[in-house]
């Protein structure tokens, strides 16, 4: 249950605060009396899996699945032979129509993460069946800081903000040096005010190739 990458280094002072010492006793305490997901081992994948030096592209998810066996500890994404959620459904949706893939064979995002794009969740765990219920746990700090490296120590990172959340989280991203793709959530309720059509696969590889980056194989 801990960060593996060079994300060590970079979070290093957040990671030595009595806050994060404080929430992950906590946590880990809710672990041994609840049913908390990711399972233990995967609350930092998104950090250990996309390391500092390789992100190119963020993806920003609130918070993870609640439903049995679902999260994996990447934003949006679910272990393969799962059902695939709503929002991921409309996700895939429009990476079909935006850059003609096939429709992907299940819903595990590990195949992007691995080429630089960081599948954030803004809170790393929950408790089945609670969405949002580790809210306030002091997880916000740590992946507010996340943001904050990347914007300060990186140039050119694309970040994609889907919803009026993660906009908020991206508040203070500096526009002129790194892209910003917002739309709306993909969740049912709102992906047919704005986010269909938004184009961010390509929107992504066009401003990755202009900056002398390779571009992200979204297809599967």
């Amino acid at each position: 249950m801990n960060i593996q990458s060079d994300w060590k280094q970079y979070l290093d002072e957040e990671l030595q605060q009595p806050f994060f010492n404080r929430m992950m006793t906590k946590v880990e305490t809710l672990y041994e009396t609840k049913k908390i997901y990711p399972p233990k081992d995967q609350i930092f994948k998104a950090l250990n899996l996309t390391s500092f030096q390789k992100t190119k592209v963020v993806i920003l998810g609130q918070d993870p699945y609640h439903g049995q066996g679902q999260a994996n500890g990447l934003s949006f994404s679910v272990n393969k032979g799962l059902a695939l959620p709503p929002s991921l459904k409309n996700i895939y949706k429009e990476l079909i129509n935006d850059l003609g893939c096939a429709h992907p064979p299940h819903g595990d995002l590990s195949h992007w993460a691995e080429q630089g794009v960081l599948l954030l969740n803004t809170v790393l765990t929950v408790e089945e069946a609670k969405a949002h219920s580790h809210k306030q746990l002091g997880w916000e700090r740590l992946t507010d800081r996340v943001i904050e490296v990347l914007n300060n120590h990186k140039d050119h990172v694309v970040f994609i903000l889907w919803g009026k959340h993660a906009q908020k989280k991206g508040v203070n991203i500096d526009e002129s040096r790194h892209l910003i793709l917002t739309a709306p959530h993909p969740s049912p309720l709102s992906a047919h005010r704005g986010f269909f059509g938004s184009q961010p696969f390509s929107k992504t590889n066009t401003y990755l190739s202009e900056h002398g980056k390779s571009k992200i194989d979204w297809c599967f």
